[in-house]
């Protein structure tokens, strides 16, 4: 499987704001090569903390995209994948409106009413660990469902984890003409942090958008 995350950060180096309310850092244009990442994806990935914050479709928004995906065979939209130790997605969340297939990764510490409500709700529920989930078990049961390229749009535990799980194959930053400040704000990589063997990334191109400037490193 091949694991893409993609963010937008402020340059200071922030996803959102210390309320955890979303700031538009990027436009149009990187909105637009955002919506091709998810074309171009067989699931779109984020952490509990997102749908709750932003309650996301995860969605491609752009028509001729979407025509593309089923002109290949392909389902309209890609998959949705929630990292969510605890069950606490809503069962009324937008990743669970029936537009794509979702898929929810839990533990073995999930209340089970949450977890029979969520499947009721459309959910395919994956099991993958005891109190936090199981990233390498997880992803590997996606991978056994024909998920082969996973995008990730966050937020910073998430993406902190799969770097410390080393399953990230490429990471994109847009950053933004944005301060945002705030020691409490999200970043994009929080977690515990490492404290040695740093993963290293690989710079492997830079770009002016919008604003701002993409850059994209092979992990």
């Amino acid at each position: 499987m091949d694991v893409v995350v993609n963010a937008a950060m402020s340059a200071d180096g922030k996803l959102s704001s210390r309320r955890r309310e979303q700031i538009a850092i990027s436009g149009e244009e990187d909105f637009d090569r955002v919506d091709q990442l998810r074309a171009d994806s067989d699931a779109v990935m984020v952490g509990v903390g997102t749908v709750l914050a932003d309650d996301p479709s995860l969605t491609v928004d752009d028509p001729d995209r979407r025509a593309a995906r089923e002109a290949r065979g392909e389902p309209t939209n890609p998959a949705r994948v929630v990292a969510d130790s605890r069950v606490r997605t809503p069962p009324d969340a937008t990743v669970l409106d029936g537009r794509a297939p979702t898929y929810i990764l839990t533990t073995r510490a999930a209340p089970t009413d949450f977890v029979e409500e969520l499947e009721g709700a459309g959910a395919h529920v994956i099991t993958a660990g005891e109190d936090r989930v199981d990233l390498v078990t997880g992803l590997a049961k996606l991978e056994g469902d024909g998920i082969d390229r996973l995008m990730v749009e966050g937020g910073g535990e998430l993406i902190f984890s799969l770097f410390e799980a080393d399953l990230i194959d490429e990471l994109s930053a847009f950053v933004g003409p944005k301060i945002i400040g705030g020691r409490d704000a999200p970043t994009l990589a929080d977690g515990d942090g490492f404290v040695e063997e740093f993963p290293s990334l690989t710079l492997s191109d830079v770009e002016r958008v919008d604003d701002g400037v993409l850059l994209r490193w092979d992990c």
